[in-house]
């Protein structure tokens, strides 16, 4: 299948056309690959998206403007839906500037909790000395950007991923009731080295050098299949979700389509790529439509309201209506109906484990590791006892409540609530 999708866009779509591709897409969209997902934060989390990409890459013809997102669904319990995502922390029992007569400044509090933990502090600081630090001058180089770009994005995406969000996310989305600590918020990510470049490239070609990367390309469509806004929810979020747009944005920080801040103002808030849509042409609808998904994103821009000022902070909900350019993205489900398993096959087990993952299902071999929620019956794809006639899927995913995962290598899960079901 991947030499089916090598080589550039003439080649591709003759090859997809042979035969022998046209062969290999069926047996996939039969296997347990064409239904499996990622998880973020997995140990083969690059390996697991690579494989998605090489299958549902074939499935399409051309880029859709929305893709499918190739990670587990993002479920939270219901105290994550209509409020700030750490109200009920300690962090935010009380509004930010409750306390009367004492500065406020909550992104310079964060910043102190930061230092108060070793892994913080330590990630925090390495980032802030590469994006900081500028590159040797060589004459050769007459475009040559200030920093080193990409290891400051790579420094970047490790804070993020190896920091506690509990402590990361303050300094993201602080709430600020001044211009300086809306100053101190925007540049939290050293966006003159990881967000800006000498010129604006076109957001099309953002997106297009995005999506020809397998890391990036999964984060952007996880962004728009969580953030998108929608008319069906009272916050604009997908299922009232905020932890799971916020998520999807902090996912998006270290990528080529970095978003940030785009000014100081501690009362609208706006975020933007580092991108025009100037010269564009006959795509400038497009290339709007795509660059609004940031400026203009409700969704967004209430769960960091949200997250700044908690449930009781006072802010009131942004109500702009949603871009009517394309359809909303679909919900983070699977788009091809799942094959059942034989009633007789699942039996009750001691252990259980969680959802089946792209990188897994193709290394084979992979143990089951117990779990206090699922049950798996580990022989049923080796034996080959699964049942594509029957009309109800059965279908699982892991428990996610922070963005540090755990990988756990599973062959067939089922949730334990279906046994009783069937």
């Amino acid at each position: 299948m991947r030499q089916c999708l090598s080589g550039g866009d003439k080649e591709r779509s003759a090859m997809l056309a042979s035969k022998e591709c046209q062969g290999a897409l069926e047996v996939l969209q039969d296997s347990p690959l064409y239904d499996c997902r990622c998880k973020r934060g997995m140990k083969k989390e690059l390996q697991c998206l690579q494989n998605y990409w090489s299958i549902h890459m074939g499935l399409t013809e051309g880029e859709e403007f929305y893709e499918t997102s190739p990670y587990e669904p993002i479920h939270f319990s219901e105290e994550y839906r209509h409020a700030s995502i750490i109200s009920d922390s300690s962090l935010s029992k009380m509004s930010p500037c409750s306390e009367a007569g004492k500065p406020c400044n909550p992104c310079l509090d964060a910043a102190k909790a930061c230092n108060l933990n070793e892994t913080c502090k330590r990630l925090r600081s390495a980032y802030n000395s590469i994006c900081s630090k500028a590159t040797p001058p060589q004459p050769s180089l007459a475009n040559q950007e200030p920093c080193s770009r990409k290891r400051c994005q790579k420094a970047l995406r490790q804070f993020f991923e190896r920091v506690p969000w509990e402590l990361s996310y303050p300094l993201l989305f602080c709430s600020c009731p001044d211009q300086a600590c809306a100053e101190r918020r925007r540049r939290t990510i050293v966006p003159s080295c990881s967000h800006q470049e000498r010129h604006k490239p076109s957001c099309l070609e953002l997106r297009h050098i995005c999506r020809s990367d397998a890391l990036c390309r999964s984060r952007l469509a996880d962004f728009h299949m969580n953030c998108q806004m929608t008319s069906h929810t009272v916050t604009s979020c997908p299922h009232d979700n905020y932890h799971g747009c916020l998520m999807s944005y902090v996912g998006l920080i270290g990528s080529d389509v970095t978003p940030n801040y785009s000014d100081s103002s501690p009362s609208n808030i706006t975020i933007s790529l580092w991108c025009t849509c100037r010269g564009t042409g006959s795509q400038e609808r497009e290339c709007d439509a795509f660059h609004r998904d940031f400026t203009h994103n409700t969704c967004l821009k209430n769960a960091i309201q949200s997250f700044g000022y908690g449930s009781e902070g006072g802010t009131l909900l942004v109500t702009e209506p949603s871009s009517t350019f394309l359809p909303p993205a679909q919900p983070p489900i699977l788009s091809k109906p799942a094959p059942s398993l034989h009633g007789n096959a699942i039996k009750p087990l001691d252990g259980a484990c969680v959802f089946s993952t792209c990188a897994n299902l193709q290394d084979g071999g992979q143990k089951c590791i117990p779990s206090d929620e699922y049950e798996c019956e580990e022989a049923l794809l080796a034996q080959g006892s699964i049942d594509s006639q029957d009309s109800a899927g059965a279908k699982s995913s892991s428990r996610q409540s922070a963005p540090l995962l755990h990988h756990i290598s599973v062959t067939v899960c089922v949730s334990a609530v279906l046994l009783y079901v069937s």
